[in-house]
């Protein structure tokens, strides 16, 4: 080869990836290395040395890798794929924990607003009641919003509690007022009598029934949101099966191994890795979707009798109504309350009124109107249209990694596992477990035990969403457990030898640069080389081919073109 074709050559190398540093050094190699924080360059070898010790980057050439470099490229090549996925799903997470957030502010300002219009409504109304009645409304509506929140107390009972503290001020300031208040042994048995005498009618049991209504869809639909944390929390930390380990590292940084520390996988190669090693992820897919719709469908149901906010702001008039109510049959229920308690025992005169007007100052204002921006319908329309362009998540999450971060653009020289080819000539599969049966690189045994229970708590949340299950007591708390099965395990095999690390272990790495995902726009990737679209027969034998060497035309054409990118 003479001057001329020794700087094609050259050029060409620099154009397909490889290193441009001496091939008889390692300089690059432990440049990279130290560059991106692997481990210590101390131990590396200064020349390429024969890779016998090798267990997955072996290769009959002479190499820059040691079995202890592998380890750490392995380790790499892990955390590099976490970091992927948790950049990935970053705004997806960030969207759906702002807007839980944010509807916990908004339940707890309208519960606020609600219990002022009562309170309001009171100091107007039946200004001589209203400071003793402060304390009942107030633990009316501290009982609503922990159940709107996900407590497990019965609606009917907290609002019986109501009825029933608001009946002997009823009593005592409009059907049998006196001089005094009634004695507090004479309020209790009024009170206690409530639910025999009935004196609101249907009134406790009607508003009941509507702040079950309302709120029970609010709190499915708010403990789904939580569940869907949940689950991005569990894919961005899930661990991957030795298959899958020692595919990421072949696939990362055995080409760093012959000093190749430029070359990208081939688009097609990196499918096949990707599609392999989340190929349980994959599996979430159909139940993503049907949780994204169903949140839709629970959402546009949340108007009228479901409509939390019509019906928390309306609990004031139903308070009127029944005291309303209780006055029109005020003869009778006179009689009933006499027949059960005795004519009225009353507290001494000289202790009547400094309790009723401390009470009336500490009757909160009624609230402000909020914005329209602000309420919970405009909240859920937001919300659902952005989830909305989510829903092929984790469907596509592969081949968007594959074609956003870590494959070779389409027309450039890629490794296939073995070399640098212009293109990867072995069958790509699809996604999902049952595709990777004839998977060439990655061997898929089962589906990841972690994945199952996470689709199984989608599968029950779809259900409540849809209302095809009825949420019993402890239901909620169940499907909001961790991400680990019960005995703290998580998913994938892990031990010693892989240098495994929990999640959680505050390990700081200097990472590829990634981009966050770009929801829905996923194609199927496996048309990106159509120069590979060869005969099964030869799709079976071929992957580990290198380019064919060039005759004196091919040669002359490929370094004109290298001059000219160069």
């Amino acid at each position: 080869m003479g001057t001329q074709g020794l700087f094609c050559y050259v050029v060409f190398v620099a154009y397909t990836g490889f290193s441009l540093e001496n091939p008889t050094s390692c300089d690059e190699v432990r440049k990279v290395f130290q560059m991106r924080q692997i481990g210590p360059v101390k131990s590396l070898p200064e020349s390429p040395r024969k890779g016998s010790d090798l267990q997955v980057c072996m290769s009959k050439n002479l190499t820059c890798c040691t079995k202890k470099m592998e380890e750490k490229y392995q380790l790499a090549a892990r955390r590099d794929l976490q970091n992927l996925l948790q950049t990935s799903s970053s705004s997806l997470k960030f969207l759906i924990s702002r807007n839980v957030a944010a509807f916990q502010e908004t339940f707890e300002s309208l519960i606020k607003q609600a219990e002022n219009f009562t309170n309001s409504l009171l100091l107007s109304t039946y200004r001589n009641m209203a400071g003793d009645a402060s304390g009942p409304v107030q633990e009316l509506f501290t009982d609503i919003g922990l159940f709107v929140l996900g407590s497990e107390l019965s609606v009917e009972d907290f609002v019986d509690r109501f009825f029933d503290s608001l009946f002997p001020l009823v009593y005592n300031h409009l059907i049998n007022p006196g001089l005094t208040d009634i004695a507090l042994d004479y309020a209790e048995c009024v009170r206690s009598g409530r639910r025999e005498i009935r004196p609101f009618g249907s009134i406790p049991k009607q508003l009941a029934g509507q702040i079950r209504g309302s709120v029970l869809p609010g709190r499915v639909f708010l403990q789904a949101l939580n569940l869907g944390i949940e689950v991005i929390n569990t894919t961005d930390h899930l661990q991957y099966s030795k298959e899958c380990k020692r595919a990421l590292l072949k696939m990362q940084f055995c080409p760093h191994c012959q000093g190749l520390t430029r070359s990208k996988p081939c688009m097609g190669y990196c499918l096949n890795v990707m599609r392999g090693c989340l190929a349980s992820m994959a599996e979430i897919d159909a139940h993503w979707r049907e949780f994204i719709f169903s949140l839709e469908e629970v959402s546009n149901s949340m108007h009228g009798t479901y409509d939390l906010e019509q019906i928390l702001l309306g609990v004031n008039t139903l308070v009127n109504d029944a005291i309303t109510h209780a006055q029109r049959n005020g003869p009778r229920l006179s009689v009933q309350v006499h027949r059960l308690c005795g004519h009225p025992n009353r507290k001494p005169a000289q202790s009547v009124s400094t309790h009723q007007d401390s009470g009336r100052d500490s009757i909160p204002l009624r609230g402000s109107q909020r914005d329209t921006e602000e309420t919970l319908t405009s909240r859920r329309k937001e919300l659902i249209n952005s989830l909305r362009l989510y829903r092929t998540f984790y469907g596509g999450l592969a081949d968007h990694l594959c074609a956003s971060e870590l494959a070779s653009a389409d027309g450039l020289s890629c490794w296939n596992g073995a070399d640098v080819v212009k293109s990867y000539t072995l069958r790509v599969v699809g996604n999902g477990i049952k595709a990777q049966a004839d998977n060439p690189e990655v061997k898929v045994k089962e589906a990841d035990p972690v994945i199952n229970q996470i689709i199984d708590k989608l599968k029950h949340i779809n259900q409540l969403l849809q209302g095809k299950s009825i949420p019993t007591f402890g239901t909620l708390d169940r499907i909001e457990t961790g991400s680990g099965d019960k005995e703290g395990r998580f998913s994938g095999d892990c031990d010693d030898e892989d240098g495994c690390v929990g999640s959680g272990s505050g390990e700081v790495k200097k990472v590829l640069k990634v981009t966050k995902w770009t929801p829905d726009k996923v194609n199927d990737h496996r048309r990106f080389d159509p120069r590979t679209e060869e005969s099964s027969e030869t799709a079976g034998t071929s992957g580990t081919g290198s380019t064919a060497e060039a005759g004196p035309l091919t040669l002359s054409l490929i370094c004109a073109l290298a001059i000219l990118l160069w």
